[in-house]
């Protein structure tokens, strides 16, 4: 099965392309993150994801980034939420609306996302976005699960691979 696989950045994408391929599927990274600010940021991130694809072996698509769009349609009104809040949900549901997007036109089978793979972030919040989203096609999979936070870790410190501070957007950074 092809699996498009949300990829907030590479540290996360580490231990879900692993568990994706031990499933038999055929992993490829979805870069789509217009949430990600400064512009710096997103670039670190995005040459740290195009990184791990080649040391991977893994596709990767890369998404036209529009943080002002994410602004006016994903955050506003919502700049106040706390971490976890109506924010961040309406942040999910625009990146896995995104990827089941691009899934269809790309002829993929199924989709899927690192974020699960994060304490922070909750997979029963992810997996009802993209089961409402993708119904069937959407790859229910709780990469936290069996110490997989720590196993992605331990993958990013094998390849040194940069690790952020913070989710992505602005109104998530501790300064």
């Amino acid at each position: 099965m092809k699996v498009l696989l949300h990829t907030c950045c590479a540290p996360c994408a580490t231990h879900c392309i692993e568990v994706l391929r031990g499933l038999e599927h055929e992993p490829c990274l979805f870069f789509s993150n217009a949430n990600i600010y400064p512009a710096e940021e997103f670039n670190k991130r995005l040459h740290e994801v195009i990184r791990l694809a080649k040391i991977t072996d893994v596709p990767i698509i890369i998404d036209e980034p529009d943080h002002q769009g994410w602004l006016k349609n994903v955050a506003a009104g919502l700049e106040d939420e706390p971490e976890k809040g109506r924010r961040c949900n309406a942040c999910f549901h625009y990146a896995l609306q995104r990827t089941y997007t691009r899934m269809l036109l790309e002829g993929m089978d199924a989709i899927t996302t690192t974020l699960s793979v994060s304490p922070h972030k909750s997979s029963e919040t992810l997996s009802q976005i993209g089961r409402e989203l993708a119904q069937e096609r959407y790859l229910e999979i709780n990469f936290k699960k069996e110490d997989g936070f720590k196993r992605s870790i331990e993958l990013s410190n094998r390849y040194n691979l940069y690790r952020q501070s913070y989710c992505g957007c602005e109104f998530s950074r501790r300064i």
